[in-house]
């Protein structure tokens, strides 16, 4: 109801008073559930950090109870749950792990009350990188879902998201399609091919051809997807999953070419936002990034410059002049003012990024080192010391070697830069260990095969 003090005072006083039956001595399955009520209150407002000591106390309970108190199976999924949303993925393993049994031997194991469980280890499985395992886990859920409720039920729609999005991210893009396929096909046989369920269904079938290679028919599928979640209202116009399709679809338009109609689709991002926000609001930041990188791939640095500075301006007013998420647009503006041979205007620019962003995320953090390769570009333009450059391109390498690994593709790069220089200064003892790294490298990176 929007009344969150009162929300907080509620919680904060229940659970003084479970504290204190538990100092008396009186940790059972009454305790158990009154902590969990309190923790996925917390949760709701969002204060992780009394989560987390609210689960340790939790987990000093269910860790004594016997498998068959009543209650138990609830408490453990939440705590797993809650474990999942905080990062703790060996504890949400371990509850879910716990439920699961509790619920095979009182129900068998293939009751529909193992599939919230069953979703919750693939989640994880999928997280941690044990994809095969996580696939297994999916497909069970499908098959328990299917033989009790049948092969178009709704309720597999979910564990089906689950498989076909586990693909993707696995590569196995030509798997994939099919757990879309069945999502629409059960959509549209239930609801009609009009309705907003159909065109989410489609949208991420779109992704799934996408991700196959099959540019046309996604943007088809994309277009239409579109259409129809707009003719049935299934959602609001100025809604950031909305929002995300028109982005998607422009950004595949833009890679297969069609330039025109993937800005205009942006335009549409830009137009929506102010028409429900209002113009200075800080949501018209991203389409009006957006819309800035389509210019600047189309070489109209001018108007790129136009939206950059009104996106920048709007930043300032709302989070300050010294916020980290101000040096992102402004590094933009940068490179978009060294296009327009703008040099010294980019140079200050690209400075000022540099001191937010050592600020923020600490000297050799992977931002700051990115602020640097564009203010050694910048320099080079603009003639400055070879030594102070070479100084720069250092920083850059021994950043991008701690991120990425001495053999990552962005080091070659920088590491050509820093040769470079080396020769011109006349280096030689420096230069020919890095020349000899450089051409190991590049034998390297041939004879990868690309995807």
């Amino acid at each position: 109801m929007g009344n969150k003090n009162d929300a907080v005072d509620l919680l904060q006083a229940n659970f003084e008073a479970v504290k204190e039956q538990m100092s008396a001595g009186d940790k059972g399955m009454e305790e158990a559930a009154i902590l969990d009520v309190i923790a996925l209150g917390y949760m709701a407002i969002g204060d992780f950090e009394i989560v987390e000591s609210i689960l340790d106390m939790l987990s000093e309970i269910v860790d004594c109870l016997e498998d068959d108190e009543l209650l138990l199976d609830s408490v453990l999924i939440h705590m797993a749950s809650m474990y999942s949303t905080l990062g703790n993925l060996e504890k949400s393993m371990l509850m879910y792990q716990r439920v699961t049994n509790i619920l095979e031997r009182k129900y068998g194991k293939n009751s529909t009350f193992l599939v919230t469980p069953l979703m919750g280890i693939a989640k994880v499985l999928g997280s941690t990188g044990r994809a095969i395992k996580a696939e297994e886990m999916y497909h069970r859920t499908i098959t328990i879902m299917e033989s009790n409720r049948g092969v178009e039920s709704e309720d597999l729609v979910v564990p089906l998201y689950g498989l076909g999005n586990l693909l993707i991210k696995e590569g196995k893009t030509m798997d994939a399609e099919s757990p879309f396929i069945r999502i629409l096909n059960i959509y549209t046989k239930l609801y009609g091919e009009n309705d907003g369920r159909v065109g989410m269904a489609m949208c991420s079938l779109a992704h799934a051809k996408c991700a196959k290679g099959k540019a046309d028919e996604a943007i088809v599928l994309y277009q239409r997807a579109i259409q129809v979640i707009m003719d049935s209202n299934y959602m609001a116009l100025d809604d950031s999953a909305m929002e995300k399709m028109r982005i998607d679809l422009a950004e595949l338009l833009h890679a297969v070419g069609r330039v025109k109609e993937g800005r205009k689709l942006l335009e549409e991002c830009l137009l929506i936002m102010e028409q429900y926000k209002g113009k200075g609001h800080p949501n018209l930041v991203t389409p009006l990034l957006n819309l800035a990188t389509s210019y600047s791939q189309s070489r109209n640095f001018v108007e790129a410059e136009r939206l950059l500075r009104t996106s920048l301006d709007i930043m300032t007013r709302n989070v300050g002049p010294d916020d980290q998420s101000i040096s992102f647009p402004m590094l933009s503006l940068a490179v978009n003012l060294f296009h327009l041979n703008r040099n010294e205007e980019a140079e200050q620019l690209a400075l000022e990024v540099l001191r937010i962003r050592e600020e923020a995320f600490g000297k050799d953090s992977l931002p700051v080192g990115e602020a640097l390769d564009c203010l050694a570009s910048i320099k080079t333009r603009l003639g400055r010391d070879d030594d102070e450059l070479l100084a720069l391109l250092k920083r850059v390498l021994r950043i991008q070697e701690r991120e990425f690994g001495r053999d990552g593709e962005e080091v070659m790069e920088t590491i050509k830069k820093v040769v470079f220089y080396l020769d011109k200064l006349g280096r030689k003892d420096e230069k020919l260990p890095l020349q000899r790294r450089l051409s190991m490298l590049r034998m390297k990176h041939k004879q990868k095969v690309h995807y």
